[in-house]
């Protein structure tokens, strides 16, 4: 037999023989595979239960340390006296300083341990636990519509933050010492504050825009709210082709206000931040006040005197409140315009604080403002995350960063006593907002054709799609 044809054990090698061997090499190769995977699998299993264990590990090191620090502090007098029995020789001063200053480092020692063991600890509960928390407590309620047509470009707005602001002055569970009155005097709710907050994509600067309480709207159809129990009914209240921003919320809630506001701007509304006055005081307080500054005093005609003097002054929750609501202050003949600019002076005053190392780091202060924010608020689509986006985008940024800017009106109200829109100056505002280019600094006066109420979605154009550049 030809040796070529023979194998080591003197077997011929047929086609059955290389099919055997095929098989046979792929069954140990599975083997080997499985082997490896499974001992991939332990080192995970491993890593997961050391992992899993960390957390009550290091609550045990914490509790050992602070323990040893007690026992240890507790037993050094009993100890000392010991020692100085024992001793046979007498000691130096130099000697028992020298003592007593390695007994001080080392009990020093033991407590920072003890401390930044317990420091750890804390941190890796409230990572996961403080959104947990505040969720628990935030009331959610449907408000926004992002799927609306009268979204313009929807889709280049895409990673926009937009946050809709409501003041609302709800009376109901006020006290008669907060001063704002009461459900039976003033029944219902209506928004007295209306803001949008604009963090575009690319997070390069914030756009706070104020809308006029009395601003001139045409009121979709909405269904009726309830401010008592935050809630819609079954009913809707009709249309209303002239009506004040202030009556959407007051008959249709968060999403009348919302449909309102997306009609105007043709933004898209991801967030909505319902505020009412009688937690609001609340929340000033947490952070111990606010620094405002004003050139002159400022005395209400209907809330008195608001804040007695000139330049800056930190106002307490009770002052804030009636800053922020003052819409009769003498020597202002604007009303509504100077309350905007005084809730958006104190509104960037009160960020200001919060992000503040003194509110920070200070964990009394700053679980106090989230507890009572949490409790003071209502909305959709808002939370720990949403809240840092916010604060995060305005925090450390200069006055060219920041704007401040209220919706452009012809500044007199017409006989019926709403403000006016101008609608030209308007839709080059929140066109630059959409497709986040250079707001406008100075616009010319408009001619006395271009003011009207509000416009519904078809008469919007489609707005164009975003540049890279920001003013």
């Amino acid at each position: 037999m030809d040796r070529l044809t023979m194998t080591d054990e003197l077997e011929a090698i047929d086609d059955a023989t290389i099919t055997k061997r095929k098989i046979d090499h792929t069954l140990a190769r599975f083997s080997a595979a499985h082997d490896e995977l499974e001992a991939e699998e332990a080192k995970k299993r491993e890593r997961r239960e050391r992992l899993a264990s960390r957390p009550a590990a290091l609550l045990e090191q914490t509790r050992t340390a602070l323990q040893r620090v007690v026992t240890t502090t507790d037993a050094e007098p009993a100890a000392q006296a010991q020692e100085a029995d024992a001793e046979s020789s007498p000691q130096t001063r130099l000697q028992e300083k020298k003592e007593r200053k390695i007994r001080q480092a080392a009990k020093a020692g033991r407590i920072t341990a003890a401390v930044v063991a317990a420091l750890v600890f804390l941190s890796i509960g409230s990572a996961w636990g403080a959104q947990t928390w505040f969720d628990a407590k935030f009331n959610n309620v449907a408000s926004l519509d992002e799927d609306s047509a009268d979204i313009q470009d929807a889709a280049g707005q895409t990673g926009d933050e937009n946050f809709l602001m409501v003041g609302s002055d709800s009376r109901d569970g006020a006290a008669a010492e907060d001063g704002v009155g009461d459900a039976e005097g003033t029944p219902g709710a209506r928004s007295d504050t209306v803001m949008i907050a604009h963090v575009p994509a690319d997070r390069q600067r914030v756009v706070m825009v104020s809308f006029p309480r009395d601003l001139e709207i045409s009121r979709p159809e909405c269904k009726r709210w309830d401010p008592a129990t935050s809630s819609y009914s079954d009913q809707t209240s009709p249309a209303q082709k002239i009506a004040k921003l202030n009556t959407a919320y007051a008959v249709g809630g968060p999403q009348c206000v919302t449909k309102v506001i997306q009609q105007i701007t043709g933004m898209k509304m991801n967030h909505f931040v319902g505020i009412d006055f009688n937690g609001f005081k609340a929340m000033v307080d947490a952070v111990q006040g606010v620094t405002v500054y004003n050139e002159k005093p400022i005395d209400d005609t209907t809330l008195g005197m608001v804040i007695p003097q000139a330049g800056e002054v930190r106002i307490s929750g009770d002052q804030a409140l009636n800053y922020v609501r003052a819409r009769h202050v003498k020597g202002d003949p604007t009303s509504d315009y100077g309350r905007i600019k005084r809730q958006q002076a104190f509104l960037g005053a009160l960020l200001k604080t919060v992000m503040s190392k003194d509110v920070i780091l200070d964990t009394g202060k700053l679980s106090g403002f989230i507890d009572a924010f949490a409790k003071a608020t209502f909305g959709e689509n808002l939370g720990i995350n949403q809240m840092m986006t916010l604060a995060k985008s305005m925090k450390g940024m200069g006055s060219d960063k920041v704007k401040f800017l209220t919706v452009p009106t012809t500044e007199e109200a017409n006989k019926r006593g709403n403000e006016v829109l101008v609608q030209s100056r308007a839709k080059a505002v929140f066109d630059a907002l959409i497709n986040n280019t250079p707001l406008e600094e100075k616009t010319p006066a408009p001619p006395a054709s271009d003011t009207a109420a509000a416009p519904t979605s078809s008469a919007k154009s489609g707005g164009a799609k975003k540049s890279s550049s920001s003013g």
